[in-house]
């Protein structure tokens, strides 16, 4: 990876950590490089955050390498966030989770069995 590109992720990282702590004060970038990815932000527990800041939307292989960092973290469920163009507030972006993640969140939040 680039260092151009790379400093491009950081920032998207940074972005979203920022956004997140006016709800959640723990959030914070994890640290690249450790054996067992398990996403770009942690502090909530239970959720993984993958923060994506790619020209080419890839969502195939985001939401395969999210399924990887929730199992690593061990997470009920879990989020890609990627940036949308033109778009510098994360509150605009994206975020795309598998369909069987997204009715798990919802049946925990609406405590439905």
């Amino acid at each position: 990876m680039s260092s151009a590109a790379k400093a491009k992720g950081s920032g998207a990282e940074r972005d979203v950590v920022a956004y997140l702590k006016e709800w959640f004060p723990y959030v914070d970038r994890r640290l690249a490089g450790a054996t067992l990815d398990k996403g770009d932000i942690s502090g909530i527990p239970g959720v993984t955050i993958e923060i994506k800041n790619h020209a080419k939307m890839d969502l195939a292989g985001w939401l395969t390498e999210l399924a990887t960092e929730m199992a690593n973290d061990k997470a009920w469920t879990g989020v890609v966030v990627h940036k949308r163009k033109g778009r510098g507030n994360p509150a605009d972006w994206y975020a795309t989770m598998p369909v069987h993640v997204w009715v798990e969140l919802l049946r925990k939040v609406l405590n439905v069995k």
